[in-house]
């Protein structure tokens, strides 16, 4: 049995999407619905069941899970990089994926978990998906405190040899709608021109950095799951791995690549960025991804143009879901 957590959000059901094209349908998806519409990434997806978070980790702490695992894709957490609590963040993605890590070990089923690029901070250490340097991160905000913990704690035990972590970047592609203020820029865009015509970007108040022109490495959903089964086919490889294009784009490239795709005219407009986020905002961004090549992941990733084309044209214009 495959258990994904997260499995209705937007990378857990792309992985899902992924795993019924490759056959696999012994799936259970664990994750809080919630009142909003996340329900509708599950509509066109093959599984047997779904367990609330707090249900399944009552059965994984009391060692009652009534059937065999084979594997966890661990990509549930709270993934709000304003999130204020940081007891909620510490018991939701820390405490709890250490408990689905000590379960997985225990019972040598595949763990495979998300980390992400948030633990890197500012960038000055650099982006190399490197355990022996884990220590001089420091996290810009919370949430990524509460990933680079874990992380940490991996690598002191030495549970880091047995699983995988994956540093995820900045992903975007269909089934994000129901993300809120964490969705993608691409999706925000989309909404934006359709309303207006025009897209709000953020001014740069940094010496080097035009308005607009701050870097991040933007990673097609489908490519950043294609790298996360990389992990699921190759089972003897384990350790802590960047997912991302490994080049960096600006936010102009983005949105422009937003307006060609829907066939109007570059219209940007840039404005004050509030002063909460003055002094957490990420400038560049860019993954190395030697490590996951080395690893054996040859296959070819998606050009920033090429993924907004897909995601634009086939699902936000069209309306649709990643199904069958």
């Amino acid at each position: 049995m495959i258990i994904v957590t997260g499995g209705a959000g937007f990378i857990g059901s792309a992985l899902v999407w992924k795993l019924n094209q490759m056959g696999e349908e012994e799936i259970i998806i664990v994750d809080e619905l919630g009142t909003d519409e996340k329900w509708k990434n599950l509509t066109g997806l093959r599984f047997i069941d779904i367990y609330s978070p707090y249900e399944f980790i009552e059965l994984v702490i009391s060692d009652a899970v009534p059937f065999e695992i084979d594997t966890i894709f661990h990509l549930g957490a709270c993934s709000s990089t304003t999130e204020k609590d940081a007891d909620y963040l510490l018991q939701n993605n820390y405490q709890y994926s250490q408990d689905l890590a000590k379960f997985s070990i225990t019972h040598r089923a595949r763990f495979i978990y998300a980390s992400s690029a948030a633990t890197y901070g500012d960038g000055s250490m650099g982006y190399l998906d490197d355990e022996q340097e884990l220590n001089k991160l420091r996290p810009l905000n919370m949430y990524g405190y509460s990933k680079h913990l874990l992380d940490l704690w991996l690598h002191k035990t030495g549970y880091n040899e047995e699983v995988v972590g994956l540093k995820y970047f900045n992903v975007y592609g269909p089934n994000e709608f129901h993300k809120d203020d964490m969705r993608s820029v691409v999706h925000k865009s989309f909404g934006q021109i359709m309303e207006s015509d025009s897209v709000k970007l953020f001014k740069s108040y940094k010496d080097g950095y035009k308005d607009g022109e701050q870097k991040r490495d933007f990673i097609y959903v489908k490519d950043a799951v294609d790298m996360t089964l990389h992990f699921y086919k190759n089972k003897n490889t384990n350790g802590l791995f960047n997912v991302g294009t490994g080049k960096s784009r600006t936010w102009v490239d983005l949105v422009t690549s937003v307006f060609n795709a829907m066939n109007k005219p570059v219209n940007i407009e840039f404005i004050d960025m509030p002063n909460h986020l003055k002094e957490k905002y990420q400038y560049f961004t860019e993954a190395n991804i030697d490590k996951i090549k080395k690893a054996g992941y040859t296959n070819e990733i998606s050009s920033l143009e090429n993924g907004i084309s897909d995601y634009v044209k086939n699902y936000l214009m069209t309306d649709k879901y990643l199904d069958e």
